[in-house]
């Protein structure tokens, strides 16, 4: 009965708060004709993000490094699960680059997860980072790291480069977590973003998607036990199955829900809530610097 009602309600008519308009206006033209004229790798047109020409309006572009084969197979995620291929070691100054050509004034910078590696990616990660601020000085930065199951020498990296905002993504409840994210440990999330705010990041993020069967109470928790590792930024948003392979949607959250949330999380003390329908992690990202 349970995978009828879950069909029942992925195939159901997306609500209307889901909707959103096709990219337009002159900085979007630039910038897409620059991606595809130099093949440049971004997250906003691979993702198909429904927020790409408002943050590229915007001066902000999410990039992905270590390539598109990630070693987890998370069950909301369509980034492809494998084998991945050798690391490119002159990536880093090409994502520079690529924010050069697009004159990205604040970038966010992802990555696939990399287990298969001693270093689970976090050379090239500390590398982009410094590429990035040699060729962009004036461009300030996000980077949304993995967990790097909890490897502190791994995330001493990225502490030691001190972008302006860490973000990791606790993604779902404690519940859920292990449907969701598989490979991955709720606590050894929180234990990362502790980490990072107790050895000197000054910003730190996480993200959370709601439909995924969580109930009320549950995103009240994980908002407390986020707010209680002393997370600085959350990001809000609703979960869309990527592919029939993927996890059906279990619910559409409304807009009002969603702005329950943001008071909620205001009221524990974020610095700064970005919570709706179409949130994304690096929705409106200028804006968490400041």
């Amino acid at each position: 009965m349970m995978e009828v009602k879950e069909k029942t309600i992925e195939h159901k008519k997306k609500p209307e708060w889901i909707r959103v308009k096709l990219p337009t206006g002159k900085k979007y033209s630039e910038l897409r004709g620059l991606v595809e004229k130099y093949k440049l790798n971004t997250i906003c047109t691979s993702g198909s993000c429904p927020n790409m020409g408002e943050c590229w309006a915007e001066g902000t572009a999410t990039f992905m490094i270590l390539g598109n084969i990630c070693t987890r197979s998370c069950s909301f995620c369509g980034v492809k699960t494998g084998r991945p291929s050798a690391v490119d070691w002159a990536e880093p100054d090409k994502v520079a680059n690529s924010i050069k050509l697009m004159k990205i004034k604040h970038a966010v910078v992802t990555s696939v997860d990399r287990d298969d590696l001693k270093d689970m990616g976090s050379i090239i990660w500390a590398e982009t980072v410094n590429a990035i601020r040699r060729i962009n000085p004036n461009t300030t930065l996000e980077t949304l790291i993995p967990d790097f199951q909890g490897n502190k020498r791994n995330i001493d990296r990225i502490i030691d480069v001190a972008p302006e905002v860490v973000s990791h993504n606790v993604e779902t409840v404690r519940r859920l977590t292990r449907k969701v994210r598989v490979q991955a440990k709720y606590d050894t999330s929180l234990d990362v973003l502790l980490y990072l705010k107790n050895n000197g990041i000054n910003r730190t993020k996480s993200g959370i998607m709601l439909g995924l069967g969580e109930e009320e109470n549950e995103v009240y928790e994980t908002l407390r036990d986020l707010r209680d590792v002393k997370v600085d930024v959350v990001t809000i948003g609703q979960y869309l199955q990527p592919s029939k392979k993927h996890l059906p949607v279990q619910s559409f959250i409304t807009p009002d829900q969603f702005k329950n949330y943001e008071i909620f999380a205001k009221e524990l003390g974020f610095r700064h809530v970005e919570s709706g329908p179409l949130v994304r992690s690096s929705y409106k990202a200028h804006k968490h610097i400041k």
